[in-house]
C-alpha cells in the first residue's frame, strides 16, 4: 500500500514537472511571438514611417514649379571708336570768358545711326568741355580755344564719352582760322571767280568769309566766341554701349 502511495507520489511530480517543462518551453514562444507582433508593429511604424515619406514625396511633386527666369535683357547697342558726332553749340563758348574744365550745354545736329536703327537721335541733349583756351588779352600769340564732347543724353540716360578735340585759333589780326570763316572765304572766292574773273573773286571771298563768321567770330581783342547753333563734328575715341529701351 505504501508502494503504491509513493508510486502515485512519483508520477504526479513527474506530471507537474513536466507541466513545468511545458510551459518553460512555450514562454519563449510566447515572448518570440510578443517579439514577432512587436516587429510586426515595428514594421508596421515603419511601413507608416515609409508611407508618410512617400506621401511627403508626392505632395512635393504636386508643388508647381517655381517661375522660370526672366527672359535676359537684350544687349545693348554699341557705337563704335570713329563714329561722328555732330553737334551744336547751344550757348556761347568764348576763349576770352571760358577757362579750361568750363562745361557748355549742346545738342546732336544730326543723328548717329547703327546699322538702320537710330541709336542716338537727333536734338538729343549733349555737354561739351572746354579742354583748353587761351585769351589773347592774357596770352602771347594768338587766342585759342579747344573743346570736346564729353557726353550725351539718350532717353534720360547720360552716357560719359571720349572723343577728339575741336581747336579754333586766331592767326593774326583781322583772320579766323575756324572752319566756317576759312571755309566760306574759299568756296566764296571760287564763286566770285566763275562769275566775273578777278574782282568777281575779290568780292565773293569778302561774302565767303562773312558768311563763315555766323558761327565761330573773332573779338576786336582777337579773341575765338563760338556762337548758339555753331556745329561741332567729334569723333569717338572710344565706344559706347546704348541701352535699348
Amino acid at each position: 500500500m505504501r508502494h503504491k502511495t509513493l508510486i502515485q507520489s512519483l508520477v504526479m511530480l513527474c506530471a507537474i514537472a513536466l507541466l513545468g517543462c511545458n510551459k518553460s518551453a512555450t514562454s519563449p514562444d510566447s515572448v518570440a511571438s510578443s517579439g514577432g507582433d512587436t516587429a510586426t508593429t515595428g514594421n508596421t511604424v515603419t511601413a507608416e514611417s515609409s508611407g508618410g515619406q512617400s506621401t511627403a514625396g508626392s505632395s512635393s511633386a504636386l508643388v508647381l514649379p517655381a517661375a522660370p527666369a526672366s527672359a535676359s535683357a537684350p544687349k545693348p547697342i554699341v557705337v563704335h571708336a570713329g563714329t561722328t558726332i555732330v553737334v551744336t553749340a547751344d550757348q556761347t563758348v568764348s576763349s576770352k570768358t571760358n577757362n579750361s574744365g568750363d562745361h557748355f550745354e549742346a545738342s546732336l545736329a544730326e543723328p548717329v545711326v547703327v546699322g538702320d536703327k537710330v541709336v542716338i537721335p537727333k536734338g538729343a541733349k549733349a555737354t561739351g568741355t572746354v579742354t583748353d583756351s587761351k585769351s589773347a588779352g592774357k596770352f602771347k600769340g594768338n587766342a585759342e580755344i579747344t573743346v570736346a564732347l564729353s557726353s550725351v543724353t539718350v532717353k534720360g540716360q547720360k552716357y560719359r564719352v571720349t572723343t577728339s578735340e575741336v581747336t579754333q585759333a586766331g592767326k593774326g589780326r583781322g583772320k579766323r582760322t575756324a572752319e566756317g570763316a576759312g571755309g566760306g572765304a574759299v568756296v566764296g572766292g571760287l564763286i566770285g571767280a566763275l562769275a566775273g574773273h578777278g574782282k568777281g573773286a575779290a568780292i565773293g571771298a569778302a561774302a565767303g568769309a562773312g558768311a563763315g563768321t555766323a558761327g565761330t567770330a573773332m573779338t576786336g581783342e582777337r579773341d575765338i566766341t563760338i556762337n548758339p547753333e555753331t556745329k561741332l563734328s567729334f569723333k569717338l575715341k572710344e565706344a559706347i554701349a546704348i541701352e535699348r529701351q
